[in-house]
């Protein structure tokens, strides 16, 4: 399954749990929308749906986890075999090769884009201050964990736009979700 998701914000290169958390919540809409389109995931509704309020051994519900009493759906999951590919363009608003920005350093900021883009692990990662709108129940992840990545490519360029903020960046990144084993639960998942 190939697919790209965008970003355009703040990218800070030491994020806490709540500026992960809003980078993941800009993400849920594009990933709620692939869950409804995508022909692989649009007849797997089951898998991000309770139907009796509570977890089980079954397929039903089995990408969702519930921390703080809110359920996270996630994609690429290890119970189905799952892994993704990740090719990223960061565009910044200055020139191309500095390495060390007004942003912050390259190497954390893709460590604070890759804990956005997995579920939070507990309770700590979930901002106390949070409830999700009927929207994010249950809000959309890429990633049940972020070692679920198993390879990266990254280009950055200058964001050509005029008194743009050079604390911003724009992000098209171009996910392959693989699988390790072929299974009945993943044949419409993986490329």
């Amino acid at each position: 399954m190939h697919f790209t998701l965008t970003y355009s914000g703040h990218l800070p290169s030491t994020g806490n749990a709540k500026v992960k958390h809003d980078i993941r919540r800009k993400f849920h809409p594009q990933l709620k929308e692939l869950w409804r389109t995508h022909p692989g995931l649009a007849g797997a509704s089951n898998l991000v749906k309770r139907e009796n309020g509570e977890e089980g051994d079954s397929s039903d519900a089995a990408f969702l986890t519930d921390i703080r009493g809110n359920d996270f759906a996630t994609l690429v999951h290890p119970r189905y075999y799952l892994y993704a590919e990740l090719n990223i363009l960061m565009l910044r608003p200055e020139a191309p090769g500095a390495v060390i920005s007004q942003a912050g350093d390259i190497d954390n900021q893709l460590k604070t884009l890759f804990d956005a883009l997995r579920r939070p692990t507990d309770h700590s990662e979930v901002p106390a201050s949070w409830s999700p709108t009927d929207d994010e129940t249950p809000l959309y992840c890429l990633l049940e964990d972020d070692k679920l990545i198993t390879k990266v490519s990254v280009e950055t360029d200058r964001l050509l736009i005029k008194d743009a903020n050079p604390k911003e960046v724009q992000l098209t990144i171009r996910v392959n979700v693989k699988g390790t084993a072929a299974t009945w639960g993943n044949i419409g998942m993986i490329a």
